[in-house]
């Protein structure tokens, strides 16, 4: 083998680990040029995590409401997903709260749930710490991290390492166990002392019912007294046909929280 076939050769095999660290961001363009312009209820906001920008959309509640939730979606989606992500995001603002949805980072269609891991310690916290520097821009003083399905696990991941200038936490479809590390968000439990809400319905996917007790558990290792869980009868893992159950369950629980 030449040596520039063996040049040749790592180039390539570093650019694929490099890309296999990182979010997919021509997906993230597509989802993008999809979704801008259909956007009725809120604005398209380009958010830099300091190494790219991504699309967010902030949606207003009625008057000046200095409260807001960051939405996170589930695995491949995007922050105006048609399931769980756009009827909370539209419908929180009718109960005072102010709505950042934000992409995630997501990988290609064909990947599996536990290729996601390697994304989580610097392309997670990069993003959400940009939705929160933009909330705290723009007058808002009280944040929860609200996150469905994988965005519950990487909400779960980022608030046992960052959880200052944050308010509460919605873990909705929450897996206990995905994988080791990063992925564990019962382990991730055991750091979380702010509020958290783990909702999930009847007919949620095994990984999420079978792991219930164990993120229980969790909370009360952490000792966090703030710590519930609610199951909502009837509701599949994207609460098809019960958008306003959800946003009920979740807007409730938001206003009840401890001052």
């Amino acid at each position: 083998m030449s040596a520039v076939v063996r040049l040749t050769l790592v180039i390539f095999l570093l650019s694929s680990t490099l890309l296999a660290h990182a979010s997919d961001l021509a997906k993230e363009r597509r989802w993008a040029d999809q979704i801008v312009d259909s956007i009725i209820s809120g604005d398209a906001i380009w958010l830099n995590d300091g190494s790219s920008k991504f699309l967010s959309i902030y949606t207003t509640a009625e008057g000046n409401s200095d409260r807001a939730v960051i939405i996170m979606h589930g695995i491949g989606a995007h922050p105006d997903w048609q399931q769980v992500v756009h009827p909370l995001r539209v419908g929180l603002t009718d109960y005072g709260w102010n709505t950042l949805s934000i992409q995630m980072p997501i990988l290609a269609n064909d990947a599996k749930a536990t290729d996601y891991a390697p994304l989580f310690p610097k392309e997670v916290p990069a993003r959400i710490n940009a939705a929160i520097k933009y909330l705290h821009e723009n007058g808002v003083t009280h944040i929860v991290l609200v996150g469905h399905s994988m965005g519950s696990i990487m909400g779960a991941y980022y608030l046992s390492k960052h959880s200052e200038n944050l308010e509460g936490f919605v873990g909705i479809g929450m897996s206990g166990h995905l994988g080791s590390g990063a992925m564990d968000a019962s382990h991730s439990l055991k750091s979380i002392h702010i509020p958290v809400l783990d909702l999930y319905g009847s007919d949620d996917l095994k990984s999420v019912l079978n792991t219930t007790k164990q993120r229980k558990a969790a909370a009360k290792t952490a000792g966090n007294k703030y710590y519930s869980q609610k199951m909502i009868k009837g509701a599949n893992h994207f609460f098809d046909g019960r958008d306003d159950e959800l946003i009920t369950a979740v807007s409730n629980w938001l206003n009840n929280l401890p001052k």
